[in-house]
């Protein structure tokens, strides 16, 4: 029954190799943004509010990066297993721009409206306050970080994961640096505050871009060509506004639809407590995400590459299935660990470190709970989708999976449960957590078909 498991030890390996750096990469991100949380968490709830409350917007247009990276790395990994290193370049040069152009967008939006703009968020007037401050500091930062993320997917892409291990380590680590000495005033500096978080951002963030633009003038294993970087041919104009835009839209839409849920708890009454609480518990559930996560990106690699190799349909069929129910099986895992350190560790040691009143402790809880018993299900969605359906190329088909739960069943049921019925936070989280049980089946059904499987290549 299960013996698309049974791939030998060389393609498990192989999948460690791959996944490893990716793992290490979400932890030290994931364990710093934690610690970021706890330094701002110190100054109250209504900082620590503020900044969830800005990482609204700013969560989408992070998705949106993700989603150029994505939708290039359809293309680069098949491209990668055909060793058509020119025509990389290419893709390359056109995530570069549209990545360039969409965050320079948002930038100015940030840094000349922060107040108005970080008011479509909440009702709060002292939380929109401080969350205004935090944005327009940060507004540019995302220019810096997409272009150095674009770099990184497309060595990841090219199996060399351990480019964005360095980078990303190194930003995050002076993140840290930073917050500890701008928001409390250590070393002599001012003591800023949420504008201190604010400022180490930005300045992490054009470290990680001058680490990323010292790799490529200098590497070895992929070599830059100008002439193709900077003039991609209208084929390969083409092929991406085809294979990227989907997965751009798809990651724009999914953001716009979980930025969503924490401006229906912004507007909801307690938000305050409740938009900290989602906050805390959303950095330690991406904490438990790190493996899962790691497993997707790999799962993309490794099928777009055996696409690009020409590896036969059942082959690849069996291989995202393989990889599918690794990540089923290790979200299982997490999650059971997780809620039994949720009332062992998280609710009697964590969160009162945090400054949380008892409502807002409460909130954690119950939403942790919620979060981890759907970890295995969850698991599988992300590495299905963006995984092994992207991976092989059925783009469309994924972006509909992804969306239409979220945008048809659980955004319009939280918004009734919260903001019309007023039945309080529990109902809210239920409904925001309905989607994965839909994309299950509906991705179920899609991986059975084979029908996502295709070489972007050759389109």
């Amino acid at each position: 029954m299960f013996s698309f498991m049974n791939r030998g030890r060389r393609f498990y390996r192989d999948v460690v190799l791959l996944a490893l750096p990716i793992i290490l990469q979400n932890l030290i991100t994931n364990s710093l943004g934690l610690l970021d949380t706890f330094m701002v968490g110190a100054l109250g709830e209504a900082p620590m509010a503020a900044v969830t409350l800005a990482n609204i917007p700013i969560f989408v247009v992070q998705l949106m990066t993700f989603g150029l990276q994505s939708g290039a790395s359809v293309l680069i990994s098949q491209f990668h297993g055909k060793g058509d290193k020119d025509s990389i370049n290419e893709v390359l040069g056109i995530g570069f721009f549209v990545a360039g152009a969409i965050t320079l967008a948002f930038g100015c939006v940030m840094f000349f409206l922060p107040a108005p703009f970080m008011s479509l968020f909440g009702n709060d007037a002292g939380v929109v306050a401080l969350a205004a401050k935090y944005a327009r500091i940060v507004a540019f930062s995302f220019l810096f970080d997409s272009l150095a993320q674009i770099y990184i997917a497309a060595h990841r892409s090219m199996a060399n994961p351990m480019l964005g291990l360095y980078i990303l380590g190194a930003s995050m680590v002076s993140n840290t640096i930073l917050n500890w000495i701008f928001i409390f005033g250590k070393l002599g500096a001012p003591a800023m505050g949420v504008e201190g978080a604010a400022l180490a951002t930005l300045i992490s963030r054009i470290l990680e871009f001058v680490l990323a633009a010292g790799h490529m003038m200098t590497g070895k294993s992929f070599h830059i060509r100008l002439s193709r970087l900077l003039h991609p041919s209208r084929d390969m104009l083409r092929r991406y506004i085809r294979f990227a835009t989907p997965v751009l839209l798809n990651e724009t839409l999914w953001g716009l639809g979980t930025s969503l849920y924490p401006t229906i708890m912004g507007h909801m009454a307690g938000s305050q407590a409740i938009l900290a609480a989602y906050g805390l518990v959303g950095n330690v559930v991406n904490m438990s995400t790190v493996m899962v996560f790691a497993i997707g990106g790999t799962t993309a690699i490794i099928i777009g590459r055996e696409i690009g190799a020409g590896q036969r349909r059942e082959e690849v069929y069996n291989v995202g299935l393989c990889l599918d129910m690794l990540a089923f099986l290790a979200g299982l895992i997490v999650g059971g660990i997780f809620i039994l350190l949720t009332f062992v560790l998280l609710e009697p040691v964590v969160y009162p470190l945090f400054h949380l009143s008892p409502e807002a402790s409460e909130i954690a809880t119950m939403m942790s709970v919620v979060s981890f018993a759907i970890l295995s299900v969850r698991s599988f969605n992300t590495t299905n989708v963006v995984g092994v359906l992207r991976g092989g190329g059925d783009v469309r088909t994924a972006t509909a999976i992804d969306l239409a739960p979220m945008w048809l069943l659980s955004l319009p049921l939280a918004a009734l449960a919260g903001l019309v019925f007023h039945w309080g936070i529990l109902p809210v989280y239920l409904c925001i957590s309905l989607d994965n049980v839909v994309k299950l089946f509906l991705g179920l059904w899609r991986l059975r078909s084979g029908k996502w499987i295709r070489d972007v290549t050759a389109a």
